[in-house]
């Protein structure tokens, strides 16, 4: 019987994050939907490339492998292609032994209805529609940028990044910022240390990633030369004295990272060259950009750093994401 979804961290991701689907894309909009039916068949065994998500997506589900008992994540392909022409997508998952079982084929609809009937935490999607409507809708999600694909298949560790304001927690503070001056937002921070931030689209998925990282916790107290695989950071703009309440969210939460820099306004390029994670997590495209284009990038299009009052994602007006908590991730 498959361990209960309800008690997993589940990521979902669209066949055009996990492979290259630009040939297929170029037939689609040059020739129609007939026409891309046509090609997908013809070209049912010809095993797609892998796309920006690709890394992400196998270094996660090898957190099964070293924890096979409890079996704690699950990757699920939510698919505007059709049953008929999402066959090319499995056959390509089955090529690179990816364990993948579970599937929504929405046959040209926008799949981001059912993020929460499977669970996830994310939904990771190169459609920039599919994801917009999914934050409108208080959904976890994100557009996977186009960025060079380096999967180097000998290493285990998945790196993730996140950005803070607007990802992590709420755009409270981003929204005092907008609303003033660097001085002013300071100020507030300053003054409001002490109170937790609300959650942010990408909280609980943080909060899930911490609990695998205390799984890891235990194998190392049990083998000291138990080599870790899941390494969080968080990579902010914030400095000295508004790195505080930071700390007091993440504390609150009963959650940390391996790493956490406040950047103080620099590039955060400086440190993801280093770091070098499988996916960044941003809100404002700005700060989406790296030299070498070899590192994957995913907008969160939500809160006060995008355009839209539909961007902004709170449930009813009132400003807030679901309230975090132990039960809830069980």
């Amino acid at each position: 019987m498959p361990y209960p979804i309800e008690k997993k961290l589940v990521v979902a991701v669209s066949s055009s994050a996990l492979f290259d689907l630009s040939e297929s894309h170029a037939v689609f909009i040059e020739k129609g939907p007939k026409a891309y039916k046509e090609f997908q068949e013809a070209n049912l065994n010809k095993i797609l490339d892998k796309g920006v998500a690709f890394p992400f997506v196998r270094r996660f589900l090898n957190i099964n492998k070293r924890f096979p008992k409890q079996s704690p994540v699950e990757v699920v392909l939510l698919s505007r292609n059709s049953a008929v022409t999402g066959r090319r997508v499995f056959h390509s998952i089955t090529h690179y032994a990816l364990d993948i079982t579970r599937a929504a084929f929405m046959e040209g609809e926008s799949p981001y209805e059912y993020i929460p009937a499977f669970n996830a935490s994310l939904f990771l999607s190169a459609n920039e529609e599919d994801v917009k409507k999914a934050i409108s809708s208080n959904y976890p999600a994100g557009i996977v940028l186009p960025s060079k694909v380096n999967d180097d298949e000998s290493e285990e560790e998945l790196r993730i990044a996140f950005d803070f304001d607007g990802v992590i927690a709420d755009d409270e503070s981003e929204a005092v910022y907008k609303g003033g001056d660097l001085p002013g937002f300071n100020t507030y921070e300053v003054a409001n240390a002490h109170i937790p931030h609300n959650p942010g689209p990408l909280a609980s998925l943080f909060q899930k990633l911490s609990l695998m990282q205390k799984l890891e916790d235990d194998e190392e107290e049990k083998d000291r030369d138990y080599k870790r695989i899941i390494r969080t950071a968080i990579i902010t703009a914030r400095s000295a004295p508004t790195h505080e309440r930071v700390i007091t969210t993440l504390e609150h939460w009963g959650v940390s990272a391996n790493a956490t820099f406040f950047l103080g306004g620099m590039k955060k390029d400086r440190i993801l060259t280093r770091f070098k994670p499988h996916m960044f997590f941003d809100d404002q495209r700005s700060h989406l950009e790296s030299e070498a284009g070899d590192i994957p990038m995913v907008h969160i299009p939500f809160g006060i750093a995008n355009t839209t009052i539909e961007q902004l994602a709170p449930e009813e007006g009132t400003g807030d994401w679901p309230a975090l908590h132990p039960e809830a991730l069980r």
